[in-house]
Formats: structure tokens, C-alpha cells, sequence
């Protein structure tokens, strides 16, 4: 199993999960040309993927959805909430998702996991290709009992570790905003990701991707002192995915 980030942040996202022939996109927050352009530097091109998949409908995740899953032809999985938010459904080949069972897509099987986030629906998703296990977790305002069951025994995690407190406390934001990002609906903040990692099983993960930083509210070199303060004795590696980079492909081992 393989995989990439064609951007990750408040102005986009997108991450790509590769299992032998099947590739699946799990968001797909960019404009169709943009969208277009990013999976060229990836290497890839939307004819080459199996589907799309949802996790909530924010535009940074969903702006380029629709049109990205006409062009090419593309199932849409995601929940009920979700598709009844993105209101774009007429044409669309929607696979409803049960937040209470798996589901198959090609050579991968896909977990998904009810979120705390302030959407209709929101969920995460785990994939598994029968001998590795990488787990995705973005947009989620606060670690429960539930996350942390069904993300142990890893072996790669992308995990958002959105703002620095004091930069959201002391920065641009109005108030409501800053309550909204830094709430119990809003997104993990560098000490949340970082407590997450010092209670999840650390044994078999080889790879944490840092993503969705917030741009006006953390810094990169913030974000990762936090999680390496929680990894004293992890041996893995740790890997930024930024906004307009995204994150080259990795292989899981």
C-alpha cells in the first residue's frame, strides 16, 4: 500500500491511498483544474481512479467532488448527512456509507469512523489491504474512547494537527471563529495530536504524516516539535503534508 497528498489545509484537501490497481481519493477540496494539475504531479490522472470518497461537506473537501466524479465516471462514497449536505447528487453515482460497517473498494477494505466535527455527517476513514493498516484523521475536534479503538494497530497515520493555541488565542480569527476551531466540533490542535499519540499503539506504525496546518494559526515547525515530543522512543518516520506541496507517495513496509 501506497500513499500521497496532493494538498492538505484550509485551502484544500485531497490524499491519495493506492493499493496494487485500485486508488481511491479521499476529498477532493480543489477546483477540477486544479484538482487535475496536482494529480498530474502525483503521477496519476482521475481515468486512473476507482472512486472518490468523502469525509464531510466543508468546501476545502469537497469543492472539486462533483465535477471530478462526472468528468471521469467515479462512485462517490460517503454518508447519508453528507450527501444530503453537498446537494449535488443528480448525476452523481453516490454509495451511501454506514458508519456501522466496512466496505470494499477494489483490493482495499475501508473502515469508516464517526468524527466529533461540525458538519452533518463527518467520518474518517481507515484502510486495510489484509497486511497493513493506515489510518486517516483530519477534521476532528476532539480524541475519543471510539477513535482511539479503531485507530490502534497502525501501520502509517495521517493526522491533522491544525493550530497552535496560543496563535488561534492571539491571532485574526473573530471570536466565534476561534471558539469554533479550537471547540470540541472543530479540529485537533498540535498538544491534541500529540496526546492522541502518546495513548495510541505505537508499535507497528512506521509513518505519522502531519497534515492540515493551519496556516494562519500554526506553524509547521510548531506542529511537528509537538508530535516529536510525544515520540521520545518512536523509531518511525514523521512527515509533513502541506498545503501546496502535499506530501510525494510513501510505501508502507
Amino acid at each position: 500500500m501506497r500513499y500521497c497528498s496532493l494538498g492538505s489545509g484550509s485551502r484544500g484537501n485531497g490524499t491519495l491511498i493506492e493499493q496494487g490497481a485500485s486508488r481511491v481519493l479521499v476529498d477532493c477540496g480543489f477546483s477540477l483544474r486544479a484538482t487535475e494539475q496536482r494529480l498530474r504531479q502525483a503521477g496519476t490522472s482521475g481515468d486512473q481512479l476507482s472512486a472518490i470518497l468523502v469525509t464531510h461537506e466543508h468546501s476545502d473537501h469537497i469543492q472539486g467532488v462533483a465535477k471530478l466524479a462526472r468528468r471521469y465516471e467515479l462512485p462517490v462514497y460517503l454518508t447519508p448527512g453528507t450527501g444530503y449536505a453537498l446537494r449535488e447528487e443528480a448525476g452523481l453515482d453516490i454509495r451511501h456509507v454506514d458508519l456501522h460497517g466496512r466496505f470494499v473498494v477494489g483490493e482495499l477494505e475501508v473502515t469508516p469512523v464517526a468524527v466529533p466535527h461540525d458538519a452533518r455527517e463527518p467520518c474518517q476513514y481507515i484502510f486495510d489491504n489484509g497486511r497493513q493498516r493506515l489510518g486517516v484523521l483530519t477534521d476532528t475536534g476532539t480524541i475519543t474512547p471510539w477513535i482511539v479503538e479503531q485507530y490502534a494497530d497502525l501501520d502509517a497515520l495521517f493526522l491533522e494537527a491544525n493550530y497552535d493555541p496560543h496563535m488561534l488565542s492571539s491571532g485574526p480569527y473573530p471570536a466565534f471563529l476561534k471558539a469554533r476551531v479550537g471547540g470540541n466540533l472543530g479540529h485537533l490542535s498540535n498538544q491534541q495530536a500529540a496526546g492522541f499519540l502518546r495513548i495510541a499503539g505505537l508499535e507497528r506504525l512506521r509513518h505519522i504524516a502531519v497534515a492540515h496546518i493551519s496556516e494562519k494559526n500554526n506553524r509547521p515547525e510548531l506542529a511537528l516539535a509537538a508530535l516529536q515530543d510525544a515520540l521520545t522512543d518512536w523509531s518511525g518516520e514523521l512527515l509533513l503534508a502541506q498545503q501546496d506541496q502535499g506530501l510525494p507517495w510513501q510505501s508502507i513496509q
